[in-house]
C-alpha cells in the first residue's frame, strides 16, 4: 500500500453511513456498500449512454476495511471500457472517517453496465461528443 493513496476516477456519489445500515458491532453491511457502488455506476454509465442502463455484472470485488456508523462513504467511478452496448467501470469506495479528515479506501470492484432501450433491449452506446 502506498503512503498517501488517492482515489481514482470521478467522485460520483457521497452518502452517510447510518445506524440502520449496520450490524450489532457497528460495521456497515457490505451489501449496503455494494449497493452504493452500484448506484454510482448507474449514474455514471447512464450519463455516458445518455439513457437507461442496468447492471450486467460485478467482478473482482474485495473488502479491505470496514465502514463504520458516521463515516461518509465516497464512491469514485472511472469508465475503463465502452463496448457496443456495455460500459465497464472501475469503482472505488472510500470512507471519510467520522470526526477525522482521514479518508481510506474500503473496497473496489469492476461493474459492467448495459445500455437499454425503452423495451429493455440492449442498444449501442452513443459515440462521445
Amino acid at each position: 500500500m502506498t503512503e498517501n493513496p488517492k482515489p481514482t476516477g470521478e467522485l460520483t456519489l457521497r452518502t452517510l453511513a447510518m445506524p440502520a445500515d449496520a450490524n450489532a458491532a457497528g460495521d456497515i453491511f457490505g451489501g449496503w456498500v455494494m449497493a452504493q457502488m452500484d448506484l454510482a455506476s448507474g449514474i455514471r454509465a447512464a450519463e455516458r449512454a445518455r439513457g437507461r442502463v442496468v447492471t450486467a455484472a460485478v467482478k473482482e470485488m474485495a473488502f479491505e476495511l470496514p465502514v463504520k456508523i458516521g463515516d461518509t462513504l465516497n464512491i469514485y467511478t472511472e469508465i475503463t471500457r465502452v463496448g457496443r452496448s456495455s460500459i465497464t467501470l472501475t469503482v472505488e469506495a472510500w470512507a471519510q472517517r467520522a470526526r477525522h479528515r482521514m479518508i481510506e479506501k474500503v473496497t473496489a470492484g469492476t461493474f459492467i453496465m448495459v445500455a437499454l432501450d425503452e423495451d429493455g433491449r440492449p442498444v449501442p452506446v452513443p459515440a462521445e461528443e
